[in-house]
Formats: C-alpha cells, sequence, structure tokens
C-alpha cells in the first residue's frame, strides 16, 4: 500500500465545520507537502476546481497547476498528481505545461484526468460543459491529444473537437512513454474511456465490498480490451484516527451534523450531472469524494486493519483527507503506517490471510 493524501488547497475537506485550522494558502500547502515526505507518504492529489467546492464558491482556495509546479521546485520525493479537466484547457498547451513540470520534478508529475461535473464553475469560468457523455467523448480526444504530443517528433490530429498541425513539443516529458494517466468514472462510458486510454483507476470511498467488485470488474474489462494490466488502483478516504473508539465516533458525529452550509452549493450537479453507481446521501456530502464510506474511523488498530482489508481487495494507494491536514496526518503516520507493515507481516507468517474476526470487523 502506497499512501498518497489530497493537497488541502479549499481551507479543509469538511463542509459542516467553518474553520478547520488549514488555510487555503500556499505556504500552508507547502508546508504538508514537505512534511509529508518526511512522514512517508508517496503521493499528493491536486484536485482542479476554479470555485470551492468544499467551503463555498465565495471562499478561497488555490489554482491547481500554478501550485503543482509551485510543489514541484520545493519537494523532492512526492508523486505529485494534479488533476486536469478538458473542458477547461488546450490539450497541446496543456502537454507543454505538463512536460514542463515533469522536468521540474525530474519525473514526479502525472495527472488525473476529470470529466468535469459543475456546470455553475463552467458558466463562471467560460468552461465547455456538455451532457455526460459526449464529455468523455471529449476527454478521449483530449488524451490522444497529450500522448501524441509527448510520443511524436511532429504531431498532427482531426477530431471533432481538436485539431493539432505538425506540432512540436520539446523537451519531451522525463517519464517514457509519458506521465501516468489516472482516472475515475463510474459510467458505462466513464470506464470504457478509462479502459481505453487510462493508465491506473481512482475511486471514491467504498465498502471492501464495492472497491473489490469495481477493482475486478475493471481488470477485466482491461483484459478483454487486449492492454496491460493498470498500474494502479487508487480509493479516497478520510481518516478519524484517535486513542478510543468512543472519541473517534464523537469527531464522526461532530463532523457530519448537516448545516447546509455554502459548502454545499455544488452538490445538485454532482449528483444529478454525474452518472454514479451509488445513490449519494446528504450525511455522505459533508465530506468530500464519499471519504467516510471506508470507515476509516477508529483507533489506529482498526484503522490499520481496514486497510489491509482494501489491500486484499486490490487497492495499491490511498488517497487520504485529514482534519486538521498536519495534525492528523502526523498522527496517521506514527500510529496507523507501522501497525500496517506489522500486522501484515504477521498476516504472511500465518500463511498470507487475514484472520477472520478482523476481515469482518475491517468490513463494518
Amino acid at each position: 500500500m502506497r499512501y498518497g493524501f489530497w493537497l488541502p488547497i479549499f481551507g479543509g475537506w469538511l463542509r459542516n465545520v467553518e474553520d478547520e485550522n488549514m488555510p487555503a494558502t500556499f505556504e500552508y500547502a507547502k508546508t504538508v507537502a514537505q512534511k509529508a515526505e518526511q512522514w512517508g507518504y508517496s503521493t499528493t492529489l491536486v484536485a482542479e476546481l476554479y470555485l470551492n467546492d468544499i467551503k463555498g464558491p465565495e471562499s478561497d482556495s488555490l489554482e491547481a497547476w500554478s501550485t503543482a509546479a509551485a510543489l514541484a521546485a520545493v519537494t523532492e520525493k512526492l508523486e505529485i498528481m494534479t488533476a486536469v479537466r478538458p473542458g477547461f484547457h488546450n490539450p497541446a498547451v496543456t502537454a507543454k505545461m505538463a512536460a514542463n513540470i515533469d522536468h521540474i520534478s525530474n519525473g514526479r508529475f502525472t495527472l488525473n484526468i476529470v470529466s468535469a461535473w459543475w456546470e455553475e464553475e463552467a458558466r463562471q469560468y467560460g468552461g465547455i460543459f456538455t451532457e455526460h457523455d459526449k464529455r468523455y467523448d471529449r476527454t478521449e480526444e483530449f488524451v490522444q491529444v497529450l500522448k501524441g504530443m509527448w510520443t511524436n517528433d511532429v504531431f498532427h490530429f482531426q477530431g471533432k473537437f481538436y485539431e493539432v498541425k505538425g506540432a512540436h513539443l520539446a523537451p519531451k516529458p522525463v517519464q517514457k512513454p509519458h506521465p501516468i494517466l489516472y482516472a475515475g468514472g463510474e459510467s458505462e462510458r466513464g470506464k470504457q474511456a478509462i479502459v481505453e486510454h487510462c493508465d491506473a483507476y481512482v475511486m471514491h470511498g467504498g465498502t471492501v465490498e464495492e472497491i473489490a467488485r469495481k477493482v475486478a470488474d475493471m481488470k477485466q474489462r482491461r483484459r478483454q480490451a487486449g492492454k496491460e494490466p493498470f498500474r494502479s488502483f487508487g480509493m479516497a478516504a478520510f481518516v478519524i484516527c484517535r486513542d478510543s473508539e468512543e472519541a473517534a465516533q464523537a469527531e464522526l458525529q461532530r463532523i457530519t451534523d448537516v448545516k447546509l452550509s455554502s459548502g454545499y452549493a455544488g452538490y445538485h450537479d454532482f449528483v444529478s450531472k454525474s452518472q454514479l453507481e451509488l445513490q449519494l446521501k446528504l450525511q455522505d456530502y459533508s465530506v468530500s469524494n464519499r471519504g467516510l464510506r471506508p470507515n476509516f474511523v477508529g483507533t489506529p488498530e482498526q484503522i490499520a486493519d481496514r486497510i489491509l482489508a482494501y489491500e486484499n481487495a486490490g487497492v495499491d494507494l490511498l488517497l487520504l483527507q485529514f482534519s486538521p491536514q498536519l495534525e492528523e496526518m502526523e498522527r496517521f503516520a506514527k500510529q496507523v503506517m507501522p501497525l500496517v507493515e506489522e500486522r501484515r507481516n504477521k498476516l504472511a507468517a500465518k500463511g498470507g490471510k487475514q484472520d477472520e474476526q478482523n476481515l469482518h470487523y475491517s468490513r463494518k
């Protein structure tokens, strides 16, 4: 298991808590990223939204790509996975920018391909917003242009959405043949596009059973398409780690006390303009990306057992959220990460299978 984290660019992750003591500033984001490297985190995911989806559209938030480039210059080991939404970008220019950041980072820049869902944001920022399946038609062409620019000396492309005439891109990215392309999607059309064009699959938080089914399904689709296996399966999750289960549950109750603040401004667009496999409840939306569904809520021992259950289900990258970020990331790194390793080693000594009691508890 690799441990990643969402970069805190929105001032927090909780829609029901006004001040999480994690300001939406580059200075704070830089501190989090540099400390994360010391604590053993491998990856940071930089979300791309021009409006603040967590604290409300009127609140401060950082722009993804300029933040990623700045982080690339002040970190040494972190994979910087940055979201990109085709409806807001020229693909040839994006390929050039990505190659440049890949050089700044010495080969640590990757992309999370996202088909936008927030219509109001697109209206305010001039993004192209179309009905669901057409967004994926655009995304497929966008990725083809990215790869073509990265791997060809002279690139030509004629599609429905994009045209490139004899373009040169130099220098090429450090990574060969190109930076890793992550993507997530739950609709049939989205899965088809990801299987055909991307390198790794990322998922919203879900139960062990839900995630195991998704991983198995995407592996099968990839085989049927005659493609190499996905390089990674990642999952989002929110962590509440406390010394007792009672304290963890009290914190869970506090952060899910739904107040219908301005942080819920994008809720209707998210549930109505995405094709989700599960019905999303308002309480689930208290934390972004269905982060509470994995139930990483409890003592270090309980969370470690649950992580191993997800590892057994096929997840190899956790994209974690914490509040407040610095304090809780450090707690997780010092109290949970070593336990996962310790318990994995014990399981290996027993023959590689988690005992039934722990497996049942981790799936609750």
